[in-house]
């Protein structure tokens, strides 16, 4: 009874940080696509990635547990910035973490975390590079 009581007042706590991370994630990956596949750039390289990284970590995030995945529909290299993805390819992107602990607190009521999951949010914009 006393498991489920903490459940029942912690939980929603819990459930409420997940809900802000997700957003956090999907915010910036809605910003890295914006300025990835504009018309200057058409490429996320590493020193995007390592700008968004502390970005991140400013809001928490442990910036050695993120991973970005950058593909594209043409299948160029999408991190390369001597080779920009041209216009009208889609430049697709991907960033996870791990869930940690937030879902330790559902052992009380007998329900496991997931185990090895990462949250993850992604996106895709058509690049506007042009030479």
């Amino acid at each position: 009874m006393s498991g489920m009581l903490c459940w029942i007042m912690f939980a929603p706590i819990y459930k409420h940080v997940l809900i802000a991370r997700q957003a956090l994630l999907q915010k910036e990956v809605d910003y890295m696509l914006e300025v990835g596949a504009n018309a200057s750039h058409g490429y996320i390289d590493q020193a995007a990635i390592e700008a968004s990284k502390q970005r991140l970590a400013q809001h928490g995030f442990a910036a050695d547990d993120l991973e970005y995945t950058v593909t594209t529909t043409n299948g160029a290299n999408g991190m390369d910035p001597t080779n920009p993805v041209m216009r009208g390819a889609g430049l697709y992107l991907r960033i996870s973490y791990p869930y940690e602990g937030l879902f330790a607190i559902d052992r009380l009521i007998g329900i496991g975390p997931p185990s090895g999951s990462r949250m993850a949010a992604d996106g895709m914009k058509m690049s506007e590079y042009v030479p």
